[in-house]
């Protein structure tokens, strides 16, 4: 059997994968930091889009300052 990787995470999965909250999901749309489409009634992400946001949050330092990623 081959495995084939997964395109598209729902809300829940989404909110699992990277240990979120629904609340915080929908601000990082809200805010256009994280693509979300709708399919239907169901809201999606493309496994790209959820990759580029992971991407692009900061990264915490030492010290507890957080820096942007050049």
């Amino acid at each position: 059997m081959t495995h084939i990787a997964k395109e598209t995470f729902t809300v829940r999965e989404l909110c699992g994968r990277y240990g979120i909250c629904r609340a915080t999901f929908y601000a990082e749309v809200k805010r256009g930091r994280l693509r979300a489409i709708k399919l239907g009634k169901k809201t999606i992400v493309m496994r790209a889009d959820a990759d580029a946001w992971a991407a692009s949050l900061p990264e915490l330092r030492a010290g507890g300052r957080e820096q942007a990623s050049a």
